[in-house]
């Protein structure tokens, strides 16, 4: 096991033998982590936080520490990491509050850039970006495989969905579609399917196609969105591809902050 001599690992933290704990790292008592770690230096880990295999973790991160929630009193409440995700430099990851779930996730195979925050409950998925200062509020729900762009705040309660992509200082207070490519140029604004995106997480012509005329009807027909979602049910229905407008027309169905059109 490779720990610094200026490391500090509280008796009961698990940590194996594969994982590198570097200078001026603070490992609390609770922090269990898996295999092939490598906490790079000043790395704070606190609080009830579980932490999978081959993390890398960057200077002055700090994870697992109490929300930002004027109401939390002190309660066990849990952080969960999955397996080889990057976490660079002053990210900061808050524990669940008791009244939110009780645990802050992210999954696994996520880069999380520099000076990010993930709230309170936060629920982040697999293969997601976080760029340079994205800032979620606590509930926040992350689908997979989305980004969020530089300096983004994401308002409590919202959720992006799987593949969206979201301009870099976008101010986001609504739920953000799924595949789509969403930016604040003068206002927060859907600009239809995240093509490039798609199509370099393999998304076929047939299935990129069918998402667009999905998205034509949803923001291009001068239908209100009861009617939309009327007319993609006809087109979900219509089609033997895989299905992604059915996904979309669930989240939009589910959606208690509204999407952004």
């Amino acid at each position: 096991m490779s720990i610094h001599p200026s490391a500090v690992v509280a008796a009961g933290a698990v940590v194996p033998e594969s994982c590198t704990i570097g200078p001026f790292c603070t490992v609390g008592p609770e922090v269990v982590l898996g295999g092939e770690c490598n906490l790079i230096s000043h790395v704070v880990l606190d609080g009830r936080t579980r932490i999978g295999a081959r993390n890398t973790i960057y200077p002055f991160t700090s994870i697992g520490i109490s929300p930002q929630d004027l109401k939390y009193r002190g309660e066990p409440t849990e952080t969960e990491i999955g397996d080889e995700n990057t976490i660079r430099e002053c990210v900061t990851v808050s524990r669940g509050t008791a009244k939110g779930g009780g645990i802050t996730r992210i999954g696994s195979e996520n880069l999380i850039m520099a000076y990010a925050h993930v709230g309170h409950d936060s629920q982040v998925g697999n293969h997601c970006i976080l760029a340079n200062a994205a800032t979620l509020a606590g509930h926040v729900t992350i689908e997979d495989y989305a980004t969020v762009g530089a300096f983004s705040p994401v308002h409590q309660f919202c959720t992006v969905g799987a593949y969206a992509y979201i301009g870099g200082g976008t101010i986001v207070t609504q739920d953000v579609l799924p595949y789509s490519l969403t930016s604040a140029r003068r206002e927060n604004k859907a600009f239809g399917i995240n093509k490039v995106g798609l199509s370099r997480r393999g998304f076929s012509p047939e299935r990129l196609q069918l998402l667009q005329k999905a998205y034509r009807l949803l923001l291009a027909a001068k239908l209100n969105t009861s009617a939309a979602l009327e007319k993609m049910k006809e087109l979900a229905g219509a089609e033997d591809a895989v299905n992604d407008v059915a996904r979309l027309i669930a989240f939009i169905e589910r959606s208690e902050r509204g999407v952004i059109k």
